[in-house]
This record gives C-alpha cells, sequence and structure tokens, in this order.
C-alpha cells in the first residue's frame, strides 16, 4: 500500500505544465514605422499552443501559428504592401510560426521564452520575454524584438533602413483559460 501511494506522488511530483487556451481580449501585434513615423498593426488570426507552469519551465512549450494574411495596420495601402511579395509574401509564405521550449526565469512575475521563429523560408532565434499574471484566467503579456531583414520582411527598396527600421517589436496579451 504505502509502495502504491509513493509511486502515485511521483507520478504527480513528475506531471507537466498546464496546458492552456486563448480566451477573447487576446491580441498578437507589432510596431515599427515608417520615414519616423511611428505605426502598430495586428494579426487577427493566430493560433497559440501554450504548455507553462512557472514551477515547470522545463515541460514548458509555447507553438504559435501566426496567419500573415490577418495583418492589418488599418491602412489599406500599407497592408497591400505587407501581403506583397516585398514582405510577408502571403501568396508563398501563409504563416510564420514561433516555437519556443526553453524558459528561463527572470525574477518576479517575469521570464523569457527562447524559441525560433520561422517567417518567409528563414528560421532565427527569438526570445520573447513575459510577465505572468496567474489566476482562474490567467494573462500573458510579453514582447519581443526581431530584425526584420533577417526574414527577407522588406526586399528591394525596402531594405533602407532609412525608411523603415531593421527592428520590429511584436507585442503579446493572452488571456488563458485551462485547456480541457
Amino acid at each position: 500500500m504505502r509502495l502504491a501511494i509513493l509511486a502515485l506522488l511521483l507520478c504527480a511530483g513528475a506531471a507537466n505544465a498546464a496546458d492552456w487556451s486563448m480566451q477573447s481580449g487576446s491580441s498578437l501585434g507589432f510596431v515599427a514605422s515608417y520615414q519616423g513615423e511611428s505605426f502598430e498593426g495586428r494579426f487577427g488570426k493566430f493560433t497559440p499552443q501554450i504548455r507553462f507552469d512557472p514551477a515547470k519551465l522545463a515541460d514548458s512549450r509555447f507553438d504559435v501559428r501566426i496567419a500573415l494574411a490577418s495583418a492589418s495596420t488599418n491602412n489599406d495601402e500599407r497592408d497591400g504592401l505587407l501581403k506583397g511579395e516585398d514582405f510577408f509574401a502571403t501568396g508563398k509564405w501563409a504563416e510564420a510560426r514561433f516555437v519556443a521550449d526553453r524558459f528561463r526565469a527572470l525574477g518576479g512575475n517575469r521570464y523569457a521564452a527562447d524559441g525560433n521563429l520561422s517567417l518567409r523560408g528563414a528560421s532565427k532565434p527569438v526570445t520573447l520575454t513575459f510577465t505572468w499574471t496567474a489566476g482562474a484566467k490567467p494573462v500573458l503579456a510579453g514582447e519581443a524584438t526581431l530584425n526584420r531583414l533577417d526574414f527577407g520582411v522588406g526586399s528591394g527598396d525596402w531594405t533602407d533602413t532609412d525608411l523603415i527600421p531593421n527592428e520590429v517589436k511584436v507585442k503579446t496579451r493572452l488571456v488563458l483559460a485551462p485547456a480541457g
């Protein structure tokens, strides 16, 4: 009997991090600038698979698929350019994907998710720093900075970093509930 209880306790201690599903109020966006004028955009369609527990970082994993054609900056001309061949080339590459399986505690409720972003046929390391606000519906709020030219985003005349800086900030806010 004691052996059975011990085995159950060991299995419970080895349980994976919690799986979460995205709820309404979640967002994924970006901030960039054109000729010194800042603008914001968002992706209307993205699918995050989140496994995270601050006490079990080794078992945590993010897998986020982003529908590139859902990019919107509320400017029809800019949105058309973003979806075109010089930027996202959505006719050839329908989605971007961020996969992270290495997590670090940064103190307090701050964490870093080290992973790879695949975009336009390139895959590069990207770190998402985020806060985790626990509760019945936890909130994960984070950001990452990436160099767009590393992924071929902005070809031809658009490689001029005086027009559009190389760095783009990506921001996310996920309202979560237990998956089930």
